[in-house]
């Protein structure tokens, strides 16, 4: 039997409390922790970025030892667990997802569940996001993820990785046997092109609004998560807040003297 990694690991996501993929990987989690604990979102939080809630009490309801659900946000949750739950004894390590679909690009600013792994990095625990491609929603294929993703912790975990990063990892929509190796890859572009915004008017003649997010393969870099999942690889991207672009920087400090 494989020996855990560490002692606690954290897990949340952006799907909710109880969504196929975090069941997947609590199966995942209790082969690398000696103790599970489960802080997940009561409902659906896709696209809440890392939203913190600042204006209404957040509610706790407790499912058994250690599991617990939040009706708040995913980086609430993760707020909720390392500052209060488990205080006298944080997380060695955070996991976040395994989402429902693939986290790449530009796309990752919206994702909760990146943004759940953001805020356990804010918080200084070791985090990692994960999510399972798919094509058709469907059949996503959590096996692959739950096959690959003990290894690919693991070894993310022996070689470790900067106090200030946070990794956002991608598992191909093929069979397990069928992906290629774990690479390491760049941000890029992903596959979001545009968010329209669609109206309709209701059974009261009264007029409501919805998102839409379109979605196209983009001209990518090779190194690139999108173009790498396209290829069947396991992608883990390094993440971190530092967003600043400094070629723009450097031009506009010489222009403004």
């Amino acid at each position: 039997m494989s020996q855990p990694i560490v002692d606690r690991i954290l897990l949340t996501n952006d799907d909710g409390i109880d969504a196929p993929g975090l069941e997947t990987l609590t199966r995942v989690a209790s082969a690398l922790a000696r103790e599970v604990w489960i802080v997940a979102p009561a409902f659906d939080q896709s696209g809440v970025a890392t939203s913190i809630s600042l204006h209404h009490p957040l509610r706790l309801a407790h499912f058994g030892e250690r599991r617990y659900s939040v009706t708040g946000t995913p980086a609430d949750c993760v707020t909720m667990a390392v500052r209060h739950l488990m205080r006298d004894a944080p997380p060695d390590l955070v996991l976040s997802g395994i989402n429902r679909g693939a986290n790449l690009g530009r796309e990752t600013l919206y994702s909760g569940t990146v943004g759940a792994a953001l805020t356990a990095l804010l918080l200084g625990v070791p985090t990692i996001a994960l999510s399972q491609a798919f094509t058709d929603r469907s059949a996503v294929r959590w096996a692959t993820a739950e096959r690959l993703a003990p290894d690919t912790i693991r070894r993310l975990h022996a070689i470790g990785w900067p106090r200030e990063v946070a990794l956002n990892v991608n598992f191909p929509d093929v069979a397990a046997d069928q992906a290629g190796p774990i690479t390491a890859s760049r941000q890029g572009r992903g596959t979001l092109e545009t968010i329209d915004v669609v109206e309709r008017t209701d059974l009261r003649d009264q007029r409501y609004h919805w998102f839409n997010i379109k979605r196209r393969e983009l001209d990518d870099d090779p190194q690139s998560e999108a173009y790498l999942l396209r290829h069947g690889r396991i992608t883990v991207t390094p993440l971190q807040f530092e967003r600043t672009a400094e070629q723009a920087r450097t031009e506009l400090a010489m222009r403004l003297g």
